[in-house]
C-alpha cells in the first residue's frame, strides 16, 4: 500500500539519513494525526483485499479462497522462532459449542473441555460467544484455538495459560479484562486436576513453554502482563496482534535472577503497539522486534534489566508529544557501565515526532545470531504490514470472506 504524498513528506522531515533518531517538527500534533489518517485509510481498504497484503502470515491463507476448509494449513503459515509451533494441525477439529465453565468437570462442547485433551486438537468455534472463564484456561499441548469466523471474547475473568506444555497456537481472539484465579482446583488434563495457587491475571501466560504462536489477538486491559513469557520458555512468536490499554504489556523472562531464561528466543512481528499503553520489557534471552508499529507509548516502547539482545528492525515508532519520553529504549536497573554492554540494535526502523534508539553493546551482525528470525521488510511497508493487527471479523459477500481488523480499529 503506497502512503500518501502529504505523509511521505513529513516523513521526510523527521527523518535522519541513519534512521536512528529524528529532529522534531514545529506542529508535531499534524504529524501524528496525519500517521492515525493513514492507519485508518489502510484499516479501511483491508476489508476489500482478499490477500497480497505484504505480511507473510496472511499471505500464506488468506489467498485461499477455501481456507474454512483448509483451516489447519495456517499452522504452516509461522514465522520467526515459533515458526514450528503445529498446534493441533495432525488432529480433528473439536467445535465449541458452548460458553460454560466448569474448572474441574468441564462439558463436552466447552472451551476447557477441548483444551485439556490429550489427542492434538484444532479448536473452533460454532458462532460469536464471550466466553467468563472461572479458572485459568490450562491447555493440554498440540492445541490450536482458532477464533477466525467467529467474534470471540476472552474476558471478564483468568484467561490463558500455557504452563510446561509444547505446539500451541492461539489465533483470533479478544482476550481483555482478564482477572486473577487460583485457590481452587483446576482440570489441565482427562486424568488430572490440581490445586492452583493466586494467579497473576495475564492474558496469555506461558510458563515453561516451548513453540508457541500468538497470532491476531486483540488484547488489553488485563490485571498483570497481556503476554508474559517466563521460567524457561522459548521458541516464541507473537505476531500481528492489537494491543491497546494496559501497563505492563510484555514480561519477557521471570526475574533478572533466573538465568535459565537466557536462551529464551522470542519474535515479535508485526504488531501495533496502540494506544493507552505504558511499558513492555524482557529480561534475559534474545528478542528479534521486527516490523511492528508503535503508535502510542507513556513511558518507553522496548525496554530490558538483565542483558537481553534486542535486534529492532523495520519497525515505526511513533513518540509522544511528551519531551521527557521520547526515547524508544529504557535500560532497566543498570548503571551505564553495565548496560553500554548489552547488545541492543536499531536497524532500518522509522523514527517520527522526535523518537530516538539508544543502541548499546557490540555492532557486529554475528552478535545477534540468536535474535534473529526473519528478513525484515522495509519500515515504509509497515502500515499495510500490520493494517490487519488484532482479531478479525469475518463478513460473507457472494462467497468470498472479507474482513476488516477487531479491536484494533482506531477511531477518527
Amino acid at each position: 500500500m503506497t502512503m500518501p504524498l502529504s505523509l511521505l513528506s513529513l516523513l521526510s522531515l523527521l527523518l535522519f539519513p541513519s534512521l536512528i533518531s529524528s529532529s522534531p517538527v514545529p506542529n508535531p500534533d499534524s504529524v501524528i494525526q496525519e500517521v492515525h489518517r493513514s492507519i485508518n485509510a489502510s484499516r479501511r481498504s483491508l476489508g476489500y483485499l482478499s490477500c497480497g497484503s505484504g505480511n507473510p502470515i496472511d499471505d500464506c491463507w488468506r489467498c485461499d479462497p477455501k481456507w474454512e476448509q483448509n483451516r489447519q494449513r495456517l499452522a504452516d503459515c509461522a514465522i520467526g522462532f515459533g515458526k514450528h509451533a503445529i498446534g493441533g494441525r495432525d488432529g480433528k477439529i473439536y467445535v465449541v459449542t458452548d460458553a460454560g465453565d466448569h474448572p474441574v468437570n468441564p462439558k463436552p462442547g466447552t472451551l476447557r473441555y477441548g483444551v485439556i485433551q490429550d489427542e492434538p486438537l484444532w479448536i473452533i468455534f460454532k458462532g460469536d460467544m464471550t466466553i467468563k472463564l472461572k479458572e485459568e484456561l490450562m491447555m493440554n499441548s498440540f492445541k490450536t484455538i482458532d477464533g477466525r469466523g467467529a467474534n470471540v471474547h476472552i474476558a471478564g475473568g483468568p484467561c490463558i495459560t500455557i504452563q510446561y506444555v509444547t505446539n500451541i497456537i492461539i489465533h483470533g481472539l479478544n482476550i481483555h479484562d482478564c482477572k486473577q484465579g487460583g485457590n481452587a482446583y483446576v482440570r489441565d488434563s482427562p486424568g488430572h486436576y490440581g490445586w492452583r495457587t493466586l494467579s497473576d491475571g495475564d492474558g496469555v501466560s506461558i510458563f515453561g513453554g516451548s513453540h508457541v504462536w500468538v497470532d491476531h489477538c486483540s488484547l488489553s486491559n488485563c490485571r498483570d502482563g497481556l503476554i508474559d513469557a517466563i521460567h524457561g520458555s522459548t521458541a516464541i512468536t507473537i505476531s500481528n496482534n492489537y494491543m491497546t490499554h494496559h501497563n505492563k504489556v510484555m514480561l519477557l523472562g521471570h526475574s533478572d535472577s533466573y538465568t535459565q531464561d537466557k536462551n529464551m528466543q522470542v519474535t515479535i512481528a508485526f504488531n501495533h503497539f496502540g494506544e493507552g499503553l505504558v511499558q513492555r520489557m524482557p529480561r534475559h534471552g534474545n528478542f528479534h522486534v521486527v516490523n511492528n508499529d508503535y503508535t502510542h507509548w507513556e513511558m518507553y516502547a522496548i525496554g530490558g534489566s538483565a542483558s537481553p539482545t534486542i535486534n529492532s528492525q523495520g519497525n515505526r515508532f511513533l513518540a509522544p508529544n511528551d519531551r521527557f519520553n521520547k526515547e524508544v529504549t529504557k535500560h532497566e536497573d543498570a548503571p551505564q557501565k553495565d548496560w553500554s554492554k548489552w547488545n541492543w540494535r536499531s536497524s532500518g526502523d522509522l523514527m517520527l515526532n522526535g523518537a530516538f534508539f539508544t543502541a548499546s553493546g557490540a555492532g557486529a551482525f554475528s552478535s545477534y545470531a540468536k535474535a534473529s528470525s526473519l528478513g525484515a521488510r522495509p519500515s515504509s511497508l509497515v502500515s499495510s504490514i500490520t493494517a490487519g493487527a488484532g482479531s478479525l471479523k469475518f463478513f460473507p459477500s457472494h462467497g468470498v470472506v472479507q474482513w476488516l481488523g477487531g479491536l484494533g480499529d482506531l477511531n477518527e
